[in-house]
């Protein structure tokens, strides 16, 4: 098991994509400290306790809520995770909203929180995975696809998105002495709770029609390539990796 003693921090870690990942690590031999941020989001880790146990019985999983819009909610969380687990190998940040309208329905408000969840979190998960992680260790964020395809309506969501691959590229050089690999994985549409209240039935149809096999991107279609890249990909770093089926060529 190529991650065996490794201890991975995935943020929003206990449904949808990253829970996924989550059994994928677990799978590979990892130890995970999953964050999640909501309370009604703890009623998903206990079902899946069970399915990382029977991918790693000897398995050491931890849970941590929080919102990670300041950067002292963010260093806190790391440090928790230090006390339980004593390092961190691997961070995975899954944390994202998304918000489909027209920039003139747009408020302040929707602007601020779109900016403090997909950007702002962002950075100062980078920020602490920089200071706390160990060497050799691996670092990814989930962004979007629509990175590489500019459309109407997800100019927030998509804009907030964007910082994310200029401190990616910062922060792989600033870690490169200590072996540190820095990527963004870039998904397409996905088929998680999250997309759905978004898109009218005809939109849901156009995404999958502009994706290899008329789908939109799955869960398991994402987490292996995270495994990939904290075992494997070590030579990957800097990327945004878009994995899509297709919906962009970028």
């Amino acid at each position: 098991m190529a991650l065996n003693g490794k201890i991975a921090l995935i943020t929003g870690g206990v449904k949808n994509l990253g829970a996924a990942t989550a059994l994928e690590l677990a799978g590979a031999g990892a130890n995970l400290a999953l964050h999640y941020n909501s309370a009604s989001s703890k009623s998903n880790a206990s079902q899946l306790e069970a399915e990382l146990k029977q991918k790693n019985p000897s398995l050491k999983v931890a849970y941590y809520q929080g919102d990670l819009t300041t950067a002292a909610a963010v260093e806190n969380l790391f440090q928790s995770v230090l006390t339980d687990f004593g390092k961190i190998d691997i961070v995975v940040n899954t944390v994202g909203k998304v918000l489909k309208k027209p920039i003139t329905d747009i408020s302040e408000e929707e602007y601020d929180s779109m900016f403090a969840i997909n950007s702002k979190a962002a950075f100062f998960i980078l920020k602490a995975a920089a200071a706390h992680i160990a060497d050799d260790g691996k670092i990814i964020t989930v962004v979007t696809a629509l990175l590489g395809a500019f459309t109407g309506f997800y100019t927030s969501y998509a804009g907030s998105k964007a910082p994310v691959e200029h401190f990616t590229r910062g922060v792989c050089k600033e870690l490169m002495e200590r072996r540190v690999s820095v990527n963004n994985v870039a998904p397409g549409p996905m088929d998680t709770p999250f997309f759905y209240p978004q898109e009218a039935p005809e939109a849901v149809e156009f995404h999958k029609a502009n994706a290899m096999g008329n789908r939109l991107t799955m869960v398991q279609d994402i987490a292996p390539l995270v495994r990939f890249l904290c075992t494997e990909g070590t030579w990957i770093t800097g990327q945004t990796i878009f994995a899509n089926g297709g919906y962009t060529t970028r």
